[in-house]
């Protein structure tokens, strides 16, 4: 019963993580199609327009945040494998299924505790950008604490198979028997 729970869940914490992937990509292209608006309206209309650089830089900042919970559920992040190279294969499978992910919830709990302070804050006081446009940064600093959060359940799913599968004495680089 507590296996279904937790397979459901996973299941479900990817799909978001998958999709929230796929509003990042689109965003980079948004980003990439309004940057060379900005560009041609400068050089070719002499008339630069201060919107793209900013919506650019709020599509940066959502793209790499909306993403990452994605990547990680994927496993297709980038590792150092420098310090787990060189232990035995059973003590490499505990470090990389158990101990990075922990280490990494905690460093990602402590990001979103920051990020949902900066943004409450940005809300209190109203704040908004220093261009001519004047956007409110209260909602565009919650996704900030929302990305950190599905990355957070990410890391704690993967801690919890990581334990599941050395506790059932399965190697986690092996696929599961049906």
């Amino acid at each position: 019963m507590f296996g279904r729970v937790i397979r459901k869940l996973d299941h479900w914490i990817g799909r978001a993580s998958l999709s929230l992937m796929l509003v990042s990509g689109i965003m980079v292209l948004l980003m990439a199609w309004g940057e060379t608006y900005g560009v041609v309206k400068r050089y070719a209309f002499h008339a630069p327009d201060p919107f793209a650089y900013e919506l650019s830089t709020m599509f940066l900042l959502f793209s790499g945040v909306l993403a990452v919970a994605g990547v990680e559920w994927l496993d297709r992040h980038v590792r150092n494998d420098i310090v787990a190279s060189r232990f035995p294969p059973r003590l490499k499978v505990i470090v990389l299924n158990t101990i990075f992910p922990l280490l990494a919830l905690i460093f990602c709990a402590l990001l979103t505790w920051k990020s949902l302070g900066n943004a409450l804050y940005a809300l209190e006081i109203g704040q908004v950008s220093q261009s001519p446009w004047a956007l409110p940064l209260a909602p565009i600093k919650f996704v900030i604490p929302l990305g950190y959060t599905l990355l957070c359940l990410v890391l704690i799913g993967k801690f919890v198979k990581g334990v599941a599968r050395l506790r059932g004495g399965k190697e986690p680089d092996q696929p599961e028997q049906s």
